[in-house]
């Protein structure tokens, strides 16, 4: 079940809202947000309290789940422009420039991955939920060497 959140007329240039919002694309929410309270861009803060928002969304209409437990990821984020104010700034020998100051806004969707069944994400999915005592059953997995120190065990076999 996915939540969406909206935030309209931002004051910041879409260009650089949008630097932020490719850098959480298709994360993790829980990794999203460590990624954007440590983001020094003026953007994060706004995109953080937004995706806080799209999580009390989801909780809204996910009340017997937790959240914790949904595997939560942001499916979509996109950045559109919003109205353009225009400014004149005084410019030599009478003239004047156009300033424009640009606004946006954007769009957060959040989702629960939820892998298909028979797939090896699926697998690993399980894995994970079953107890610590069965994976340390399992065969120790064999590690490959570098051909280079195959090359090495061999000479020294043929001269022993």
């Amino acid at each position: 079940m996915e939540a969406v959140a909206k935030l309209r007329n931002v004051p910041t240039s879409p260009r650089k809202m949008r630097l932020v919002a490719n850098l959480v694309r298709g994360q993790k929410v829980t990794r999203a947000l460590g990624l954007l309270k440590f983001e020094a861009n003026s953007g994060a803060a706004r995109i953080e309290k937004l995706l806080l928002s799209a999580l009390a969304n989801w909780q809204q209409k996910n009340e017997d789940e937790r959240i914790e437990d949904a595997n939560l990821y942001i499916k979509e984020i996109f950045v559109d422009e919003g109205r353009q104010l225009k400014r004149l700034r005084p410019a030599p020998q009478g003239r004047g420039h156009r300033i424009r100051k640009r606004s946006n806004h954007v769009t957060l969707v959040i989702d629960s991955k939820v892998a298909p069944l028979g797939s090896k994400a699926a697998a690993l999915q399980a894995a994970e939920t079953k107890p610590a005592a069965t994976t340390a059953e399992a065969a120790p997995k064999k590690t490959r060497r570098s051909s280079a120190k195959k090359s090495t065990e061999t000479t020294a076999e043929a001269t022993a």
